[in-house]
């Protein structure tokens, strides 16, 4: 029988298992949001070493995002762009320590979190067909 933390690993396995793409987008812009705003937290603190660890995971998750772009696409080139200057300033800011950079990104971050959201309450046959269109729109150029 699962204990306390193996139940909950449990359960937090099976509801990413069951997540759609888009709304596992949104969990990772999500915790992104979260990360730097920990990262405020700790550069208030003067706790350097947890305003490090915040800030890698943000860079972590940025990457992640950017690497399953599909860059056939124009929104995915859009994006990449888009993620490339998000990676220059995460680590710029973590280098320098800099707070201003990290409150810039945090509303572009949820910016794009809730335009996620909102694509992952549309249907998922009105989501596949704008990703044909998208696709063959893309074939055409």
């Amino acid at each position: 029988m699962l204990g306390g933390k193996g139940a909950y690993a449990s359960y937090k396995k099976q509801s990413v298992t069951t997540l759609t793409p888009i709304e596992i987008v949104v969990k990772l812009y999500d915790e992104c949001e979260r990360q730097l705003n920990r990262a405020l937290f700790f550069l208030d603190n003067k706790d350097l070493e947890n305003t490090n660890a915040a800030l890698m995971k943000s860079i972590d998750i940025v990457g992640a995002l950017r690497s399953v772009l599909d860059l056939d696409l124009k929104i995915g080139r859009d994006l990449d762009s888009l993620y490339e200057y998000f990676m220059r300033e995460l680590i710029e800011a973590n280098l320098k320590k800099d707070k201003e950079k990290v409150k810039t990104l945090i509303p572009m971050i949820g910016d794009l979190k809730e335009a996620f959201a909102e694509i992952s309450k549309m249907p998922r046959e009105q989501i596949q067909l704008q990703a044909m269109q998208n696709t063959a729109a893309a074939a055409a150029m």
